[in-house]
């Protein structure tokens, strides 16, 4: 068990190292150094892969290491049917991307810092599916987030790529901090702060009054990050970052995390008619809409971006259905949609490197160029169509099976279904079939085959669907049903083959065919009528233009308010803060304790040295210029000082004179260097304010103090200084022994914020001297000084 949880932390860790050595290695050997940086998540991949017979077999992994034991925070993983299967996605599909990038981007000036974006960014999706705990688990849920707008955002010299990036940030942030508060509030019902045991307190979810209002957020959060509508906007803007950021954000991370979430939690929350109701609604409006939208683009990336959208739509649909065979089409489709979304996305972009294209108007005739490319497209297309012998075509079968019936509700979700999966055929064959078919037409680039490093990776995926698909005994065995069982909560067994649901099922996969038969033979027409229907719709894209501006406009307007760069108001604002903070609670707790008396043995030395301060008081509010205010101020200072003397502390009464004389001085220094108004600036009302602020401000510290007398003193830190400080520091003097030694950092900490304020005023005093000479010299930069 100790050798699993350090090879496990090692795996997840392989992707941080991968992203400190990418510069250095793409320095050294080029292109060439994906070969060496596919090591990190090979062997990742491999060691996931090692724990599928155990998976397999039943078993749940966990381990990790304790952060903070008191409060129940671990650095944990937890490893069944569904988070190894993410996971052997997420470091297989990686490693082909890591490859398929360092041909892509061969001669890149920026590929060390591309391959390091991807690397940190496969860590952090890696950390999601396997995480246990609620704080690392969104921790690199907000990872991903980061990373995906690094990737969004590569080619940040276009303005189109930097609106990408902040628009998936903003959204999917946005949907993180839902999904915090999500969290807090399952924490709060349970009491359990680990994914692993959360599990076995669905009924106390499902039955706390907080239920829908946790639902809601944990909707939010996986919405916002699945691109589910109204939030799918986000999702094909994203393919303004690089090909190879394409195809995985597509096929294995951070479009899936919502996914994966909603099934983790479906044992908890499951079962319920909110979740029963939203889930599927939800989808079934995502997925018809991606996949309208799809049909309208002719560029190839958009038109599988928006396919990506209606297939995270109908796994949704499924999530929420929740019976048995909807939970297997779900798992079934999801690890088909990887494998084929994976490999069109990598063919999409070896037609763009190699044509200069990805315009499908534009292309024709690949074939006899690039037939390689041809058949690895065909074989892909053909899974994401549904068509045997492929796994695309189990995940179909199963899902027709799941949501026929004849209540309306089942009756609706069907037809939704067909028609997504019909409109997917036939984006499905124009983007793996069309570009190839027919005569050769020109293109910016003459086309010709693409390096191994470009084909390698869609050949695997590709292959897998098939494979996969004829030996579905193994697949189903090793991933399929383990991870069924994970999301179900109870185990359950995969045992779908090629053979077909003879029935309606069946039938529903021949009309879904004829279907997209013939939008793919009228997909031009096809595309100018969607375009024709959504020529003057404004959806939620450019709405989130509107947003951005107006959340600008808000925030000049509220900075103008609250930061009007005077510096009496910001005075003003934090005197007003303290005595709020002081009077408030002592007139909600009744002023001062009962029984408060003015001392009776007060001393004529005593009441002599509070008298000269309030002279000194009265003297500051009478000056007629400021330095004879600061020196009165002063006096203050030194009648506290006095009265410490008196009371037998001459340490702290040193400490005062001493600050007390740098304070003075160093008002006077810098007022004397000011230019300030001769006279108080301020009218009858500003000042009346001010007076009466200040008196609050006194009055509040004054009650505080002697609230804090009326308190039984409490001598438990005194004894332990005076017990321990010979015997643990080897001083005598208390004081100089809790400063240097038990206070010892705070200390170091003082004299630092000391110093750097002490180098701060003599730097700005040395440029308004710098200042002052060259307006004296006429100097033409002084103006601007």
């Amino acid at each position: 068990m100790a050798d699993v949880t350090a090879l496990t932390f090692l795996a997840l860790c392989l992707p941080l190292i991968g992203a400190l050595a990418a510069p250095f290695i793409i320095r050294a050997f080029g292109a060439g150094g994906a070969w060496l940086l596919a090591v990190a998540p090979l062997l990742a991949f491999l060691h996931f892969l090692r724990l599928v017979p155990q998976i397999a077999d039943g078993e749940i992994i966990t381990g990790g290491y304790d952060w903070v034991p008191g409060l129940g925070l671990r650095f944990s993983w937890f490893l069944d049917g569904l988070s190894l299967t993410f996971a052997l996605l997420i470091t297989g599909i990686g490693t082909l991307i890591v490859l398929y990038a360092g041909g892509y981007l061969k001669g890149h000036p920026d590929q060390g810092r591309f391959f390091s974006f991807i690397f940190l960014f496969m860590g952090a999706m890696l950390g999601v599916v396997v995480s246990d705990s609620f704080l690392m688990f969104f921790i690199f849920w907000e990872l991903t987030s980061i990373t995906s707008f690094l990737l969004i955002g590569f080619d940040h010299e276009r303005q189109a790529a930097r609106r990408a990036a902040l628009q998936a940030l903003v959204v999917t942030g946005g949907g993180g901090l839902l999904l915090l508060a999500g969290l807090l509030l399952l924490w709060g019902q349970t009491g359990v702060a680990q994914l692993s045991e959360l599990m076995q307190f669905g009924d106390v979810v499902r039955g706390s009054p907080l239920y829908f209002a946790t639902l809601l957020l944990v909707l939010g959060g996986a919405f916002t990050k699945s691109a589910q509508f109204p939030f799918h906007f986000w999702l094909p803007n994203a393919m303004e970052a690089p090909t190879p950021v394409s195809a995985y954000l597509h096929s294995a991370t951070m479009v899936k995390a919502g996914v994966y979430l909603l099934m983790r939690l479906n044992p908890v929350m499951g079962a319920t008619p909110a979740w029963e109701v939203l889930l599927p609604v939800f989808g079934g409006l995502t997925l018809v809409t991606g996949s309208v939208l799809a049909i309208r683009q002719t560029d190839l990336k958009l038109k599988l971006a928006y396919t990506t959208v209606s297939s995270l739509g109908l796994l949704v649909l499924l999530t929420g259905f929740g019976s048995d065979y909807a939970i297997e089409g779900a798992v079934l489709y999801l690890v088909a949609h990887s494998f084929f979304k994976g490999a069109l996305f990598m063919v999409a972009g070896i037609i763009d490197h190699e044509t200069g294209t990805r315009n499908i108007t534009r292309l024709r005739g690949l074939r006899g160029a690039m037939p390689l490319t041809f058949a690895i497209a065909i074989v892909a297309a053909l899974s994401m169509a549904g068509l045997p012998p492929f796994f695309g075509f189990l995940a179909k079968e199963e899902i027709y099976t799941a949501i026929v019936g004849s209540d309306l509700y089942p009756v609706l979700a069907t037809t939704i279904a067909v028609l997504g999966n019909a409109l997917m055929f036939a984006i499905a064959f124009a983007v793996g079939l069309r570009p190839f078919a027919g005569r050769l037409v020109e293109t910016p680039k003459h086309p010709h085959e693409a390096p191994v490093l470009l084909w390698l990776g869609p050949a695997v995926l590709a292959l897998a669907g098939p494979l996969a698909a004829v030996f579905s005994g193994v697949t189903h065995s090793a991933i399929s049903s383990p991870m069924a069982s994970a999301i179900a909560g109870a185990p359950k067994e995969v045992s779908i083959s090629l053979t077909p649901h003879i029935g309606l099922p069946l039938a529903l996969s021949l009309l879904t065919i004829v279907l997209g038969i013939a939008v793919y033979w009228q997909l031009d027409r096809s595309r100018a009528f969607v375009a024709y229907v959504l020529h003057s719709a404004r959806g939620p894209d450019r709405g989130f233009d509107h947003f951005i501006a107006g959340l600008v406009r808000f925030a000049h307007g509220f900075i103008g308010i609250v930061q009007p760069r005077r510096l009496d108001i910001y005075v003003a604002c934090t005197f007003l803060c303290v005595a709020a903070i002081l009077l408030v609670p002592l007139v909600i707790n009744d002023g001062l304790p009962p029984g408060f008396a003015w001392p009776a043995d007060l001393r004529l030395r005593e009441a002599g040295i509070m008298v000269i301060a309030v002279l000194g008081l009265v003297a500051v509010l009478i000056a007629r210029d400021r330095l004879t205010a600061i020196v009165s101020l002063g006096i203050q200072g030194f009648a506290v000082a006095l009265i410490f003397l008196l009371f037998g502390a001459p340490d702290l009464a040193f400490t005062q004179f001493m600050v007390e004389t740098l304070a003075v001085v160093i008002l006077a220094l810098v007022m004397t260097r000011l230019r300030l108004s001769p006279t108080d600036p301020r009218h009858g009302v500003r000042r009346f304010f001010d007076i009466v602020l200040s008196l609050a401000c006194g009055l509040g510290f004054a009650l505080l103090l002697m609230r804090a007398t009326q308190t039984p003193f409490n001598t438990a830190l005194s004894d332990f200084f005076n017990a321990h400080s010979k015997l643990i520091a080897h001083g005598a003097n208390v004081v100089n022994v809790i400063i240097v030694d038990f206070r010892g950092t705070d200390t170091l900490g003082e004299i630092a914020v000391v110093a750097v304020t002490g180098l701060a005023i003599l730097a700005l005093i040395r440029i308004r001297g710098n200042t002052e000479r060259r307006l004296a010299t006429n100097d033409p930069d002084a103006e601007e000084a």
